[in-house]
């Protein structure tokens, strides 16, 4: 089984346009999923959880720019990278957008490979093991472009699962994952799993991680789940 890839929604009223974008983003091994109007996107970033928002500016009902001040003013959600979309091309309504919270801002009509690359530039900052980067922690290093681990500068031998996990620890050293979003960063939500599955792992993971010495650098937290550091 793969690692489930980032998800993007493309918040788009008008569905040509949905699915242009939808197309490009599953063509560059995005997992998509959409809304066509603003109430639909709060409810599908309440159910999905997405990595990073492609947010169109004019949408019926709720309106883009507050679309974006909900989802920068909630804790769960004020780190999720949001691009926003719109033809406005007015210096004025660019800085709205940001101080509004984007993290970009594309003015229609834009350029598609522009467009994926400044994804991939979003996705780098939050989730950076998902598009090949190397990440560091402590004396552990995780080569996402490699597949490979290493620990006091020796190899360590992980199984796919527990790669996975440690990719989702190193992103966000120090925060604490419960065993429901550890299961659906790392499983993904299409597989059904049970939670003790996520114990089962992380004693791999631990053993996997101290195989050349070393102290345990996960933390159990009573009640809330584990986390790095």
């Amino acid at each position: 089984m793969s690692a489930p890839q980032p998800r993007v929604l493309v918040v788009e009223d008008e569905a040509a346009q949905r699915e242009i974008l939808s197309y490009n983003l599953e063509a560059e091994g995005f997992d998509v999923i959409e809304a066509a109007s603003g109430d639909e996107a709060l409810l599908t970033i309440d159910e999905e959880a997405p990595d990073l928002i492609l947010l169109d500016w004019m949408l019926p009902g709720v309106s883009g720019i507050e679309i974006c001040r909900q989802i920068k003013s909630r804790s769960a959600t004020r780190g999720t990278p949001v691009i926003m979309i719109s033809a406005r091309t007015e210096e004025v309504d660019r800085v709205r957008g940001l101080e509004t919270g984007a993290d970009d801002y594309v003015v229609k009509p834009y350029s598609l490979v522009e467009l994926m690359a400044r994804v991939r530039a979003q996705l780098r900052r939050t989730r950076p093991a998902t598009v090949g980067e190397r990440l560091e922690f402590e004396d552990i290093v995780l080569d996402a472009e490699t597949h490979r681990v290493t620990r006091h500068d020796a190899e360590l031998k992980l199984g796919p699962t527990e790669f996975r996990l440690l990719s989702t620890f190193m992103e966000k050293p120090g925060r604490v994952w419960s065993r429901e979003q550890l299961l659906d960063r790392v499983w993904g939500r299409e597989i059904y799993v049970d939670t003790r599955t996520v114990d089962v792992h992380i004693g791999r993971l631990r053993k996997a991680l101290c195989q050349h010495g070393g102290n345990d650098p996960l933390r159990t937290v009573r009640g809330a789940g584990y986390a790095l550091g």
